[in-house]
């Protein structure tokens, strides 16, 4: 028997030499050069002073570190270099040097005593200038940094200036699903700036960050604002425009409050509560919900996942975030909820956001329309055996059970800088997103892709956030711990039985279905083939309503379709790669879920 049909993977070019087509969304065809993703960028510690810095910069990519003789161009930041919506539509090799560089205005009336510069995301690794002074370094190409640029800056006009290096999956370095030489379920590689880049201007004393913890159980909530110098201040709760509490807040920046009349936060109703906060000369705002998600038994004694202390039906898609013209970078914010509400309108509850790290807006969109989030962590380590990590594990299930990840060669885990890389970054993740209330479940590790030590790795998220549930190994490769039996089904009858954890399908489908005129590649990579999209909806229904119902009175309490779009040679989405076309009936997929609902509902909750 030859392997891809063991596998059962569809990998099929539908011409002799695979040409790649040039694809817009509607988004990206009716982009404003002169006004780049605008919005407020970080909606979870908002201040009224903002200066955005996305539009054109200049550019170069050069051979050495020197400052170049001359720049190539102009970029649109914060495009990356080998999107077409940064007008530059060119690949940066592990050797270049990315150069960026632009002018930007200090008033007297915005400086109000500190200068703060934002990154959202700079692939890989930068150096950050301000009128040619060395200000900042940075590594790790998904997570946001920022720097104080109030001794480097005059008043009037500055210069800031970028260095940009991407070894991309060359080294160590987290990447996600980058690859150089892109194919089948792998994706163009990306560089440098690629999320939004903005100042702010603080007092002396300022808010740096917030912590904020929901105890449902007691309905109150605990708020942890930490300041770069000690300083006391006041918060404010609201529901809508109704002040519910309102205390000091001392030195220490912590404060327990009681939420009378509590409101839960769900994606059947997602009530956010606004908080406004002033320490000092300082003032932000912010939000918070009111919602716990937890593991319990539901009336006939089978471990379910809850939400609010209700067994809950999590049901959602894997999302990949990739854009054809933006490829990592939304080409706007009504793209970015565009995704989201279009799955939420089909009836599914949650998105599992696959080896990515999206802007800070995607989160507050879920938070505020309701969609919950399986988080994961971005894989990184040395080239990967896909017969280990792949193959093998997909026909010998006994191995995505007893393979030990203590193996770090195996793996691509070799290097050590690079083990300790990826667990400061697991550490910076949680922290960065602890207090978006959409997000249900941590994900360490995917499918074995760049795995190590993966106990180690969820007793560290658990403890560092006991509000969520963390999937350790989603697929296999699950050591001794994490909290729910996570599995990936294309190609085997789905049995699920009741191992005193709950069961969670976090892969399968993958329905394949090529859009011509809306498919980036001539391959055509999925699980199933079908050449019409009657086809495909008649058979993603069949499976929901035969294979994925009956699972559910033995366990199933969790299942994430793949996926949310086509990405390049992966045609397996119910989007297509430029979002114009739902290859599925909206009415017909939400009737299918609310009926899926509806069912768990009644066999795993009591009436009372």
């Amino acid at each position: 028997m030859k392997i891809c049909d063991a596998l059962g993977t569809i990998v099929r070019k539908k011409k002799k030499d695979s040409t790649c087509h040039q694809l817009y969304t509607h988004f990206g065809e009716n982009l404003n050069p002169d006004s780049v993703l605008q919005e407020y960028p970080r909606p979870m510690l908002k201040r009224d002073s903002y200066y955005n810095l996305n539009g054109y910069w200049s550019y170069a990519i050069t051979q050495s570190n020197r400052y170049p003789a001359k720049f190539d161009g102009k970029i649109l930041v914060p495009f990356s270099p080998e999107s077409i919506l940064s007008g530059v539509n060119r690949k940066v090799m592990p050797d270049d040097y990315l150069w960026y560089e632009r002018e930007f205005v200090i008033t007297p009336e915005f400086h109000a005593g500190r200068i703060i510069m934002h990154f959202g995301a700079v692939d890989q690794a930068c150096h950050i200038y301000i009128n040619r002074k060395p200000v900042k370094k940075h590594m790790g190409g998904y997570l946001p940094f920022s720097a104080e640029i109030t001794e480097f800056i005059s008043l009037g006009v500055n210069i800031i200036t970028v260095i940009a290096k991407d070894v991309s999956d060359t080294s160590y370095h987290a990447r996600g699903k980058q690859k150089l030489k892109r194919g089948g379920m792998f994706y163009t590689a990306q560089s440098g700036i690629w999320q939004t880049v903005w100042i702010e201007s603080v007092p002396q004393k300022y808010i740096t960050r917030l912590k904020i913890t929901p105890d449902y159980d007691r309905q109150r909530a605990a708020f942890h604002i930490i300041t770069n110098e000690p300083c006391s201040g006041e918060i404010t709760i609201y529901d809508n425009t109704k002040i519910i509490h309102s205390a000091s807040v001392q030195e220490d920046g912590q404060v327990i409050l009681g939420i009378p009349d509590m409101k839960s936060w769900s994606p059947e109703e997602p009530f956010l509560y606004q908080v406004k906060i002033t320490m000092g000369a300082d003032c932000v705002e912010s939000y918070f919900a009111m919602r716990k998600y937890s593991i319990g038994k539901d009336k006939e004694g089978i471990y379910r996942l809850f939400l609010n202390n209700q067994p809950y039906l999590f049901n959602g898609l894997l999302d990949q975030g990739y854009w054809p013209d933006g490829l990592l970078t939304a080409p706007s914010d009504e793209a970015l909820l565009f995704d989201i509400m279009t799955m939420k309108n089909m009836g599914f509850n949650t998105l599992r956001k696959h080896i990515k790290i999206e802007s800070a807006r995607w989160y507050y969109h879920c938070d505020r329309v309701g969609m919950i989030v399986w988080q994961d962590m971005v894989n990184g380590g040395e080239i990967y055996n896909t017969w280990l990590i792949c193959y093998l594990p997909t026909i010998f299930k006994r191995m995505q059970t007893q393979f030990r990840d203590s193996c770090y060669a195996l793996l691509g885990r070799s290097s050590e800088k690079g083990r300790q890389e990826f667990q400061r970054e697991l550490e910076e993740t949680i922290e960065l997103l602890y207090n978006q209330p959409c997000i249900a479940m941590w994900v360490p590790f995917n499918e074995g892709w760049g795995q190590f030590d993966a106990d180690a790795a969820f007793q560290r998220a658990k403890s560092l956030d006991k509000t969520r549930l963390v999937d350790e190994a989603s697929g296999w490769f699950a050591q001794k711990g994490g909290d729910i039996r996570s599995l990936h089904c294309y190609f085997n009858k789905l049995n699920i039985k009741d191992e005193g954890k709950p069961a969670a399908l976090s892969e399968f489908g993958g329905y394949a279905c090529y859009i011509r005129d809306h498919s980036y590649s001539d391959t055509i990579y999925g699980y199933k083939n079908f050449k019409t999209t009657e086809q495909l909806e008649t058979a993603i229904i069949e499976l929901y309503k035969g294979e994925i119902k009956k699972q559910i009175p033995y366990g199933l309490s969790a299942l994430i379709y793949t996926q949310v779009s086509d990405v390049e040679d992966e045609v397996n989405g119910l989007l297509t790669y430029d979002r114009k076309i739902n290859k599925c009936g909206a009415e017909k997929i939400k009737e299918m879920n609310d009926n899926l609902k509806a069912f768990y509902n009644a066999f795993t909750k009591n009436n009372n």
